[in-house]
């Protein structure tokens, strides 16, 4: 067994903006030179997360309006209230109902997605930040 790790860095927007990474992490299972294992996809972050989606204009659309909907922002939240200046408490608590990890097996050097799968990271913050995304690969 092999353990490889690469390290992304993403520039992303906040307010539930959408990066779709599969060419990304796919590009890093390629170099790896491993054929057969799976992939774990983290971010390091608590106001982000990572997901499966059909990537397209009404799913991106319709994701944010979920979240806005599930979780929407409020100055009432105690993490705004308990931290002066902050108003990402709605951020925390959209990234921990969605996780910030998601593991893809891979054959043959390419990612097991199916035919509309697409990976995608998901930044929940109220403001434009770099995001650190880890690729750990476990294979042959």
């Amino acid at each position: 067994m092999t353990v490889c790790s690469h390290t992304l860095r993403i520039a992303m927007r906040g307010d539930t903006d959408l990066e779709n990474i599969t060419a990304t992490v796919q590009d890093a299972v390629r170099a790896s030179g491993l054929a057969v294992g799976i992939a774990t996809v983290f971010v390091q972050h608590t106001t982000a997360s990572v997901l499966i989606i059909e990537d397209e204009p009404g799913i991106r659309a319709d994701t944010k309006t979920l979240w806005r909907q599930l979780v929407p922002p409020d100055p009432a939240w105690q993490h705004n209230t308990r931290n002066p200046g902050e108003d990402n408490g709605h951020s925390h608590l959209r990234a921990q109902l969605q996780g910030a990890s998601i593991t893809i097996p891979f054959n043959g050097g390419a990612l097991a997605l199916g035919t509309w799968q697409q990976l995608v990271l998901l930044d929940f913050d109220t403001r434009a930040r770099e995001r650190t995304v880890i690729v750990q690969l476990v294979g042959e």
